[in-house]
């Protein structure tokens, strides 16, 4: 089958295009290496899934597509809008990246690959707001930048779907964490500053927040699910994370257990935008695709320390 995945140089995308190229489809991965986090790490990223065997392509979305890609693809993975809750990253990023690209990506599939299969668009549980306990049918009431746009692009997606321009599905997202996590987020600065004996910034009251911390291994195996089951989900919007929580407090402690290391911790004022508790809902994951994430927090923190040591250290 013939693949593209966008945003294929960064976290969730990477290990995606990987899984896929090594399943032996042809695969391809397009990003623009945008400088929202260290370059250095997507060209990591990027070195790994060509490796594989995937195609790279380096282009931004809101190019001229037909120019850059091939045509008649089977499969659409986007990863590729704007990630991150970021004080510092203003609308009009969000804006550009999660939803003019989003549109131009499907105006270009309307006749590139008539005869696509699924479009899959990667979604987030930031959607539905501070607390994101909730099934797929609650309302959405984002509070951020990035939940607002992401909703948008969404909709932007399965509003194509119902029009009968092309067959979608949309995957909400949760806390995903693991090897190749971002530099911004959670656990890959943690093991930093700890590593490096630096204080780890920690936004005031997080501590006490719970999530839905996802192994990226348990993402794919989501994606990789997907294939063959078109008929059953387009149309859908489906939770894909791990119904197992646990507080940011216990992941640190888990971490500073397997690096024998405590944390220097720094607090900072709370971070705008903030989810106060995520709990993913999957029964319909789990009955309409079959999804069951297995990997433990510890034993996927444990991969993702492993992982640092070998890249950086």
């Amino acid at each position: 089958m013939k693949i593209l995945v966008t945003g294929a140089a960064g976290f969730i995308g990477s290990h995606t295009a990987e899984y896929f190229a090594k399943q032996g489809h042809q695969v391809y991965g397009l990003d623009n290496f945008d400088a929202y986090y260290d370059l250095s790490l997507k060209k990591l990223n990027q070195e790994d899934i060509v490796k594989a065997g995937v195609h790279f392509i380096e282009a931004d979305l809101l190019d001229d597509l037909s120019l850059k890609l091939p045509r008649d693809f089977d499969y659409i993975f986007h990863y590729a809008p704007q990630p991150g809750i970021s004080a510092t990253t203003a609308l009009s990023e969000y804006v550009r990246n999660n939803i003019f690209a989003t549109q131009n990506l499907l105006e270009w599939v309307y006749t590139s690959s008539p005869d696509l299969k699924l479009f899959v668009n990667i979604a987030t549980s930031s959607i539905y707001g501070k607390l994101a306990t909730l099934p797929e049918t609650a309302v959405p009431e984002p509070i951020s930048f990035y939940g607002t746009t992401k909703l948008a692009a969404e909709q932007l997606v399965l509003g194509a779907h119902r029009d009968g321009k092309l067959p979608a599905c949309s995957l909400r997202l949760y806390s995903v964490y693991g090897p190749r996590e971002r530099p911004e987020k959670l656990y890959t600065k943690l093991v930093k500053s700890i590593f490096e004996q630096k204080e780890f910034p920690l936004f005031k009251g997080s501590e006490t927040h719970s999530r839905s911390f996802t192994y990226v291994g348990d993402i794919v195996d989501a994606m990789a699910s997907v294939i063959g089951k078109e008929e059953r989900i387009k149309g859908e919007i489906i939770n894909i994370g791990t119904d197992v929580t646990y507080t940011t407090g216990q992941g640190i402690e888990f971490i500073e257990k397997i690096i024998g290391l405590k944390a220097k911790i720094e607090v900072c004022p709370p971070r705008p935008g903030d989810q106060l508790r995520t709990t993913a809902l999957i029964d319909k994951a789990r009955k309409l695709l079959g999804y069951n994430p297995e990997t433990t927090l510890e034993e996927g923190l444990m991969a993702q320390v492993k992982w640092y040591e070998e890249k950086f250290l």
